[in-house]
């Protein structure tokens, strides 16, 4: 598992670091059952304070996407494909309104952007 931790990023360390395992797990590059590095191992290979995994565990934890067992470790939890898609749901309403507001402030149209929606949809085709 790949972490990449941006020092020039906005966003704290920790949700770095939760955004990361998070999308590991959801693109199955890490599996229900599969054991994390410790947040003490995790927190030397990135260079960063413990406290620091710790929070970004404790996120995960809390949104449902590991489990820890005291003495043993995290884990990855199974994760349910309804829950998933109503997750990534959220993600993508909250960029919309993102993308919505920022239309308006430089004065974008409805229908351009929907047009631009549209071909970047397209695109990815």
């Amino acid at each position: 598992m790949q972490i990449i931790i941006s020092n020039l990023s906005k966003e704290p360390i920790y949700e770095q670091i939760y955004a990361q395992i998070k999308k590991h797990i959801l693109t199955n590059e890490l599996q229900a059952g599969q054991g994390l590095p410790s947040m003490r191992q995790l927190a030397k290979e990135l260079d960063v304070s413990v406290i620091t995994t710790k929070r970004a565990y404790e996120e995960l934890e809390k949104n449902g996407f590991i489990y820890s067992v005291v003495g043993k470790g995290s884990f990855v939890s199974e994760q349910n494909n309804e829950m998933i898609k109503e997750r990534k749901f959220k993600v993508i309403e909250e960029q919309l309104f993102s993308a919505i507001q920022n239309s308006k402030e430089i004065g974008l149209s409805l229908t351009e952007l929907q047009d631009l929606l549209t071909m970047l949809y397209r695109e990815e085709d």
